[in-house]
C-alpha cells in the first residue's frame, strides 16, 4: 500500500519531484514476435522525453522475436538492446535477473513483452518511488483503481487470486504491505537490487525479490492488467508446477523450515519402502536382503525430493551423481549408527527399548540433515563459482 504523507495533498501535487538520471525497462520476452512493435510503440507515447529511457529485452525465443524487435527499434527514440541466452536458465524469471544485471540506469522497470502492462504507467511508477523515497514500486490489480480486466477466463482469475493467497499465507512478513505479489509489473532501485542471491524458477521474479531481497520501503500504484495484444498466453499446467517448485525452495530457505521439510519427506519415504518390501517379499526373496534393497527405493525417493524442493539452488557445487553417492551412503549409515546407538541408550542412560528407539530415531535425523547439507550441498571450498548458466549474446540495436 501507498506510503502516506504528512505533505498537504495540494503542495504534493506542485512539488517538484526529483527526476531520476534514468530508467532501464527489462522485458523478458519469449515468442513474442507479433507483439513487440506495438510495445515499442507504446513506451515511445508514454515516456516522456524528460525521462531518459532505454529498453532491454532478454530473449529466450525460438521465433523470430530477435529480428522482430530489430526492425521496431528503428523508429525509437532510445536505446534498444537484445539479450539473447542460448539456455533459458529460470525461465522468464532468470531472463528478468539478467535484465537486472544489464541494467545501467538508476531505476529499473519490469514488464511483459505481451502487451498487458500499459508502458504509460512507467513515468507514474518512477515518480511514485521517488516521491515515497521506495526502493520498490509494485503495479498492483488489487489495489483501488486496480483490475485484472485482462485475465482470461474465470479459471485463470481463479488460479491468480489462488496463488496470492498462498503466497501471503506462507510469506506474511516479507509479503507485507503488497498486495499483488504475482505482479510481473513494478519498479526498483538499482540500488536496492542483489541479484547474485536471486535464485528464479518460472516467471514470479517479483516474489523472488520480495522474499530474497526485499528492499526497505515498498509502496503500490494501482493499474488495470490489459488484454493480451497477440498470441498466446505463457501460463501452462507446468509452469504452475514450477511455481510450486519455487515456492517449496523459497519457503525452505531458513535451516528450521529446510529441517522441518526434510522430516517431512523422510517419511515419506516410508511409502516405497514398503512397497518395495511387499513386492520383493511377494516373489520369495528373503525379509534380510528384501529390506536392504527396499531402503534404496526409500533413499532414491527422498534424494528426488530433496534435490527439486529443498537444496535445488546448491546442486550447482557438485555433479548430480557426486550428490546421490554421497546422499545414499548418509541414509544407508544411519540404519548402520541406529542399532549401536539403541544399545547405548539402554545400557547408559538405563532407558527402555521403546525411548532409546525413539531417541536414536531424532539423533539420527538431526545428525544426517546436518551431514546432508555440510557434505552433499555446500560448496567443496569457500569462494566457488557457480556452474555456468549458459551463453547470453548481447545486441544492441
Amino acid at each position: 500500500m501507498s506510503q502516506e504523507s504528512t505533505v498537504p495533498a495540494e503542495v504534493v501535487e506542485t512539488a517538484e519531484i526529483p527526476e531520476p538520471g534514468a530508467v532501464t525497462i527489462v522485458v523478458p520476452t519469449f515468442n513474442e514476435s507479433a507483439n513487440v512493435r506495438q510495445l515499442l510503440h507504446q513506451i515511445t507515447e508514454a515516456v516522456p522525453a524528460r525521462l531518459p529511457c532505454e529498453v532491454v529485452f532478454v530473449d529466450d525465443s525460438t521465433d523470430d522475436t530477435p529480428e522482430a524487435i530489430e526492425k521496431a527499434a528503428q523508429d525509437c527514440p532510445f536505446p534498444v538492446t537484445v539479450l539473447h541466452r542460448d539456455e533459458p536458465v529460470g525461465g522468464l524469471g532468470g531472463a528478468v535477473v539478467e535484465g537486472l544485471k544489464a541494467a545501467t540506469s538508476d531505476w529499473i522497470v519490469v514488464m511483459d513483452g505481451d502487451c498487458q502492462h500499459p508502458p504509460s504507467l512507467v513515468p507514474d511508477l518512477v515518480a511514485t518511488g521517488e516521491r515515497a523515497n521506495a526502493g520498490l514500486v509494485v503495479a498492483s490489480r488489487y489495489i483501488k483503481g486496480g483490475s485484472r480486466a485482462g485475465l482470461a477466463g474465470s479459471y485463470r482469475v481463479a488460479v491468480s487470486r489462488g496463488a496470492t493467497w498462498l503466497t501471503k499465507a506462507l510469506f506474511p512478513r516479507r509479503l507485507h504491505g503488497i498486495s499483488d505479489p504475482m505482479s510481473g509489473f513494478f519498479a526498483i532501485r538499482r540500488s536496492a537490487v542483489t541479484a547474485e542471491v536471486l535464485q528464479p524458477l518460472g516467471y514470479k521474479i517479483l516474489l523472488e525479490l520480495a522474499v530474497r531481497s526485499r528492499p526497505r520501503r515498498v509502496t503500490e500504484v494501482p493499474f488495470v492488467f490489459q488484454d493480451r495484444f497477440a498470441g498466446k498466453s505463457k501460463s501452462t499446467a507446468q509452469e504452475g508446477l514450477r511455481f510450486l517448485r519455487h515456492l517449496a525452495g523459497l519457503r525452505a530457505a531458513s535451516p528450521v523450515a529446510r529441517m522441518v521439510g526434510f522430516g517431512l519427506i523422510g517419511l515419506t519415504g516410508f511409502l516405497p519402502n514398503l512397497l518395495g518390501l511387499w513386492a520383493l517379499t511377494a516373489v520369495g526373496m528373503h525379509y534380510v536382503p528384501a529390506e536392504i534393497l527396499a531402503n534404496q527405493l526409500g533413499v532414491a525417493w527422498n534424494f528426488l525430493l530433496i534435490e527439486h524442493l529443498l537444496f535445488r539452488e546448491r546442486r550447482r557445487h557438485r555433479r548430480w551423481w557426486d550428490r546421490a553417492g554421497r546422499f545414499a551412503l548418509l541414509a544407508n549409515a544411519d540404519l548402520v549408527l541406529r542399532i549401536p546407538l539403541i544399545a547405548l541408550f539402554v545400557q547408559q542412560l538405563h532407558l527402555g527399548v521403546l525411548s532409546a528407539t525413539a531417541l536414536a530415531l531424532v539423533t539420527t535425523f538431526v545428525l544426517r540433515f546436518v551431514a546432508t547439507e555440510a557434505l552433499v550441498y555446500l560448496p567443496r571450498r569457500a569462494g566457488e563459482k557457480p556452474a555456468r548458466d549458459g551463453r547470453t549474446a548481447r545486441r544492441a540495436v
